[in-house]
């Protein structure tokens, strides 16, 4: 096998077609342009669920089926790739090739049902489980260790529930030093705040309410100032964290006038934060204050005036600060957008991998 080298290594987007027969990795080759060509598919070994909702909490129209963010996740330094999947209870690793191409590590059950995010730090990753009625939707958090090679260790006594038996997890996020964990929980109107231990363990939760309803999308400025997306409330909200776990309002469910604020990443410089509005189709872009406070600086649709809208979800930046990536979850195609130095958003390309439209598509990484 090529061993990575970041040298090299071509630089990419992926997403995950979520398929619930055979889940597979979206592969693109992103130029110094920002412009994606499709690469290929590659299968994860586990299934999705296609366009069947995770929850009855949503509604079942197949354009955000696991109803999360960081279902498809890259390691910090790029090595691994980490994908859910929710049909087959199960969680596959990948390592990158230079020349992009995701190699199948792994696949281990999730240790729970329907996972539907992961969070990664260093060697160590928790993802989020959702439950099902089955299990009485036995929501849960659930760790293991990243070895050289992309094996996944599950990590013993690692398994946490969250705030309810029955909340329903749409991120699990760590802190910039990754002494903490965060879960959004979208039916609760909570935030679940997790300590993590030497042995890769964690305790809790310390449960926070959301300031707004229906906390989804979760982002942490190096600062550790908290961004989180509000479905519900249709806004943007901003946090401090203490070191017990207790998160402090900064700025409130800042509206954007738009539907369904499910999705946040910043600029490179963390000077504006973007969201996508799944049900407007549109991307807000809002200005980051110094001390973390927020207010709305602009508005772009995800895909040009007069073609198919677009209904954006999952999104991400590229490392060198230039390029906008976001997934049109109605499509399976993704928008591409070159940042401006006002945090503006200029569309260059809206991106395709299948000739018609393809709903139940998830996750977006940026490499």
């Amino acid at each position: 096998m090529q061993i990575p080298s970041q040298n090299v290594r071509k630089s990419m987007v992926y997403i995950m077609n979520n398929n619930e027969r055979i889940n597979e990795v979206i592969a693109f080759v992103r130029d110094v342009t920002g412009f994606l060509t499709f690469m290929g598919a590659f299968p994860t070994n586990g299934m999705g669920t296609g366009t069947k909702e995770v929850s009855t909490a949503t509604a079942n129209d197949g354009i955000d089926p696991l109803t999360s963010q960081g279902s498809l996740t890259l390691s910090r330094d790029g090595r691994f790739l980490f994908a859910v999947n929710a049909g087959s209870n199960s969680i596959s690793s990948f390592i990158i090739t230079d020349s992009g191409v995701p190699v199948l590590a792994d696949v281990r059950p999730s240790g729970g049902t329907q996972p539907n995010s992961i969070g990664v730090f260093g060697n160590l990753l928790y993802v989020s489980n959702v439950g099902n009625a089955a299990n009485r939707f036995n929501s849960n958090i659930s760790g293991f260790r990243i070895e050289n090679n992309g094996r996944l260790t599950p990590i013993p006594g690692s398994t946490l529930s969250l705030s309810t038996f029955n909340a329903q997890p749409a991120q699990v996020l760590f802190t910039p030093d990754g002494s903490k964990i965060v879960v959004t929980e979208l039916t609760t109107n909570r935030l679940s705040v997790y300590s993590v231990n030497q042995n890769g363990t964690v305790t809790g939760p310390i449960i926070n309410n959301s300031y707004g309803m229906g906390p989804l999308g979760a982002y942490f400025l190096s600062s550790g100032i908290l961004l989180v997306t509000e479905a519900m409330s249709n806004g943007l909200s901003s946090y401090s964290l203490s070191n017990v776990g207790k998160l402090h309002v900064i700025s409130g469910s800042v509206s954007n006038g738009q539907k369904t604020a499910c999705w946040v990443a910043t600029t490179k410089d963390e000077r504006y934060a973007y969201t996508t509005n799944t049900l407007s189709g549109t991307i807000t872009i809002y200005l980051i204050g110094p001390d973390g406070t927020l207010s709305v600086a602009g508005l772009i649709p995800s895909t040009p005036p007069g073609s198919a809208p677009g209904l954006p979800i999952d999104i991400g930046v590229s490392k060198d600060g230039r390029h906008f990536y976001t997934l049109n979850g109605n499509q399976g195609t993704i928008s591409v957008f070159s940042i401006q130095n006002d945090g503006s958003l200029v569309r260059l390309q809206v991106a395709a991998w299948t000739r018609f439209p393809y709903f139940g598509s998830q996750g977006l990484a940026v490499l």
